[in-house]
C-alpha cells in the first residue's frame, strides 16, 4: 500500500488493487495545507462537524463517506466497497479551548494485509476499551501535536501498550499549518530512541507486510 500525508490528520491510503481512501480531510484555507486534487473511493471522517477533519465534500470522485463516530454508535463496524471499517467513540480534550469538546471516532481497517488505525481527534488518556480497540494495529496514525489532542506522555503509554510496527505522526505544527498552538514534531520524536526514528523526506511511503519492522519505529512523512 501507499500512504500519503496531505497534512494535519488527512492521509490518502491506496491499495495495490487501486482502492483509494482519504482520511479526515481539512478546510485548506483554514488549516493552511494545499487543496485536495486527487479522487477517492472512500472518505473516512472522525466526525461530521469539525472543519479541520470533516470536509469530505472537497474530495473528488463521488466517494463513499463514512463518519467514524456514527459507525462507533451503530455497532462499531461497517463494510463498504469490500473494506471493513471499525470505530470506537472518543472525545476531544475535556478542557478544550472552545469550551465545548465534541465526540469523534478513532477508526481502523486492514488493507493489503496491514492493519491501520487513525486516532481521530482524541484529546484525553485512552480508556481500557479504547486501548483494546487499537490492539492489533500495525501502522498507527498518531496525534503528535499535544494539547488539545492527546498529551505526549499519554501517547507514549498507548504506543507501549499496543506496540504497533510503525507510528506515523500527524496533527502537529509545521511551517504551513495555521494552527500555531500545537507542538512541533520534536516532542513526538523525543518519545523514541534516536535510532528508532526514520525520515521519509517525502510525503508518501510504500509499505508491504513483510517489510514492517519489529520493534516499533517512528516514520516521519513530509506534507504534500
Amino acid at each position: 500500500m501507499e500512504i500519503k500525508w496531505y497534512g494535519h490528520a488527512s492521509f490518502r491510503i491506496s491499495s495495490q488493487k487501486g482502492l483509494n481512501i482519504i482520511t479526515d480531510p481539512y478546510t485548506p484555507e483554514r488549516i493552511g495545507y494545499r487543496p485536495f486534487t486527487e479522487e477517492a473511493d472512500i472518505v473516512i471522517v472522525s466526525s461530521d462537524n469539525d472543519p479541520a477533519h470533516c470536509r469530505a465534500d472537497l474530495i473528488k470522485g463521488d466517494p463513499e463517506v463514512v463518519v467514524a463516530l456514527d459507525v462507533a454508535r451503530k455497532g462499531g463496524s461497517i463494510r463498504t466497497k469490500s473494506l471493513d471499517i471499525r470505530a470506537v467513540e472518543v472525545m476531544e480534550a475535556y478542557n478544550h479551548p472552545s469550551g465545548k469538546p465534541d465526540p469523534n471516532g478513532m477508526y481502523k481497517f486492514t488493507l493489503d494485509g496491514i492493519t491501520i488505525s487513525h486516532m481521530g481527534d482524541v484529546g484525553n488518556p485512552l480508556t481500557w476499551e479504547q486501548l483494546e480497540f487499537l490492539k492489533g494495529t500495525q501502522v498507527l496514525l498518531a496525534l503528535a501535536g499535544g494539547f488539545p489532542t492527546i498529551l505526549m506522555q499519554d501517547l507514549k503509554n498507548v504506543i507501549s501498550e499496543i506496540r504497533p510496527n510503525i507510528v506515523i505522526p500527524m496533527h502537529f505544527r509545521t511551517l504551513r499549518c495555521k494552527i500555531v498552538y500545537m507542538n512541533w514534531i520534536t516532542n513526538f520524536i523525543s518519545l523514541f530512541e534516536e535510532d528508532k526514528v526514520d525520515f521519509a523526506f517525502q510525503e508518501s511511503v510504500t509499505l508491504l507486510p513483510e517489510d514492517l519492522p519489529d520493534p516499533t519505529r517512528a516514520l516521519i512523512l513530509d506534507y504534500a
